[in-house]
């Protein structure tokens, strides 16, 4: 994989003009798929983006030159939510038992549990989008304040021309630009990962989804106080040796209303909060400081002692080992 190196993100461009080449090198980016070109002789692949480093999300543009199907099975899901919209040509996706049509002004997501195919015309340039599917879990988890009971789940079409999903999209073109002139904005480290949180952010208020309803509930001021301070004591004392009598006293009720309540509003019990929350906290430190402190005193700065139980929840949240996310942080 050609790349550019970047201060918080990382520049990928590819053209090839076989096959194999171009699967494979959108299969790094998306995951695993079938591509079935109409004329191989002229396949004229072409893709160039940039990875974001907090979450690896990749935005940039695609075409292939000639028509063709790209098709994805149950079997070999995608490593990702693939979104694109068309500067030129079209596209039509076949998912939910129809057809969705998609140009200039309709936008496609392909999401990653389900099978599907996608015909792209040969004069398609597009607009592409790559959220890894443990980002916007973690995203989503973060916002319902609760673990995923299924596989998120998004309507295939999506508007570019009014309404919420066009605002998206027009938070897509503006990131694009600063990042084809370098902006500061998308070099700056604490702006980068906002932006990138506001995007996978956008996306999931904007676009329908089977989650949607349960969104519009968590995001709705009924969370009880006592639950208000506790969440909060956990934030602020996530790092210190806390017990659930802690949490228990924190909050001011009883603990069988404790379980209760973070069970119908959080979806897990206090601790399970706890520990996800420094998982994130430990992440979000390596993503930060790079490779100036190692994984051990960061994990055990939040809290965890047992440094082989962290690393298997760690890699059950985030999809990919510590080693993993400190190796990708350094490469770019």
């Amino acid at each position: 994989m050609q790349t550019q190196a970047g201060h918080d993100s990382r520049g990928v461009e590819a053209e090839r003009r076989d096959l194999d080449g171009a699967r494979d090198w959108m299969a790094a980016i998306c995951g695993p798929h079938w591509l079935r070109v109409h004329s191989p002789q002229h396949l004229q692949f072409h893709h160039s983006g940039t990875v974001l480093r907090a979450m690896s999300t990749t935005l940039g543009y695609v075409e292939y030159g000639t028509d063709v199907t790209v098709s994805v099975s149950t079997d070999s899901p995608l490593n990702c939510y693939s979104i694109s919209l068309p500067l030129s040509g079209e596209q039509e996706l076949a998912a939910h038992g129809r057809l969705w049509q998609s140009d200039q002004d309709k936008g496609l997501i392909v999401s990653p549990h389900e099978a599907q195919d996608l015909e792209i015309t040969g004069n398609c340039r597009k607009i592409i989008v790559a959220i890894p599917r443990p980002a916007l879990r973690q995203v989503l988890e973060g916002l319902l304040h609760r673990p995923l009971d299924t596989p998120l789940t998004f309507q295939p079409g999506m508007d570019a021309a009014s309404g919420d999903q066009a605002a998206w999209w027009r938070m897509v073109k503006f990131m694009l630009a600063e990042m084809e002139r370098s902006g500061p904005l998308v070099n700056h480290l604490q702006m980068a990962g906002d932006l990138e949180q506001a995007l996978l952010k956008g996306l999931l208020l904007s676009q329908p989804h089977n989650y949607s309803e349960a969104l519009v509930d968590a995001l709705s001021p009924s969370c009880p106080h006592y639950l208000l301070r506790a969440r909060q004591f956990i934030q602020d004392n996530a790092r210190e040796n806390l017990t659930l009598e802690d949490i228990e006293r924190a909050a001011g009720v009883s603990r069988y209303k404790l379980f209760d309540g973070f069970g119908q509003h959080f979806g897990q019990a206090p601790m399970a909060y706890l520990k996800k929350y420094r998982l994130e906290a430990v992440r979000r430190d390596m993503l930060v400081d790079r490779s100036e402190r190692n994984i051990s005193s960061i994990a055990m700065g939040w809290g965890f002692t047992h440094l082989g139980r962290f690393s298997s929840d760690y890699k059950k949240l985030f999809g990919e080992a510590p080693s993993e996310t400190l190796k990708r942080v350094v490469r770019r």
